[in-house]
């Protein structure tokens, strides 16, 4: 076996790891696959003679293609208006297939990469490579241009942003879908206090239309404020919608359908055995290319 078969094995064998980092730090799969394959390339291309630890290189190379990737990305400015959901990773309800375990292994949310979102590119990285992947800040800190000292208060103040704005929702799924069948039915019966009853007081709904037209406001807070538009979703959303009961990031969701096409991903955060969060994708272009077939 030649090197460059060697190298390329070395590679296969830590693509599932590059690809969940690069999720983390884009909230994009799509982008995250451009940064695993721009790994690649500098890899191919770099004399790894004197690399000890393949996986380490490869982590900080990623890192640095999404950190750049990010920064070019405020630069542009290319989020839309309003609110913009990453991208969900679905499955059915036994859990994510082989390609997806190292996605979802510490169980992102996409409550928690909604929180990413909002902070700085040196501060994401720093938290998603040392908080999820246990980099130590003497190798972060010459990809952010810092010291480690430095690098170290990047993710500090990430870690103060994340803890203070991703809940952290129940271990036990059973009791996750109990809550959110709850909810459904309360909202499909127009029961108003028993929509109440199962939502967290300062529960927040965000929901991304793309750049379609919002028939609702795109972020609610409060129960009250949450019921009324679940229940103005149940009646707006007429009949022949199929709801399905699916995993998205790893927590209960619903992922729901009309005439075979995708209109709808929801996903729940349920902390305490209320639901803390619902994220809705409706963006009829992203939702156009979801692959469904893990529902079948």
């Amino acid at each position: 076996m030649n090197e460059n078969h060697l190298l390329a094995e070395g590679f296969e064998a830590h693509r599932g790891h590059l690809r969940a980092v690069a999720y983390r730090m884009l909230g994009s799969l799509s982008e995250a696959e451009d940064a695993v394959q721009e790994a690649w390339l500098r890899l191919s291309r770099s004399d790894t003679a004197a690399v000890e630890n393949l996986g380490g290189w490869l982590t900080t190379v990623v890192g640095r293609v999404c950190l750049d990737m990010l920064r070019s990305r405020t630069a542009r400015r290319e989020e839309p208006l309003g609110v913009h959901l990453p991208d969900p990773v679905i499955s059915g309800e036994t859990g994510p297939g082989p390609e997806d375990q190292a996605l979802l292994a510490d169980s992102v949310g996409l409550a928690l990469l909604v929180v990413l979102e909002t902070l700085a590119p040196a501060e994401r990285l720093a938290f998603v490579l040392h908080d999820l992947f246990a980099v130590p800040f003497d190798e972060i800190a010459p990809i952010v241009d810092r010291t480690p000292a430095a690098a170290r208060q990047l993710a500090s103040r990430a870690r103060r942003r994340v803890r203070g704005a991703a809940p952290v929702p129940d271990a036990d799924l059973a009791r996750q879908r109990e809550v959110v069948n709850a909810f459904l039915a309360a909202a499909r019966d127009g029961d108003f206090e028993g929509l109440i009853s199962v939502l967290d007081p300062d529960v927040v709904l965000r929901a991304d239309y793309g750049a379609a037209p919002a028939p609702a406001p795109r972020e609610v807070h409060g129960a009250a404020a949450v019921a009324d538009q679940a229940l103005t979703f149940s009646r707006l959303s007429g009949p022949g919608l199929l709801a399905r009961p699916a995993l998205v990031n790893g927590a209960v969701g619903v992922v729901s359908s009309r005439e075979g096409r995708p209109f709808s991903v929801l996903a729940f955060t349920v902390t305490d055995g209320r639901i803390v969060a619902i994220d809705i994708l409706a963006d009829p272009e992203r939702l156009s290319g979801l692959d469904l077939t893990v529902l079948d």
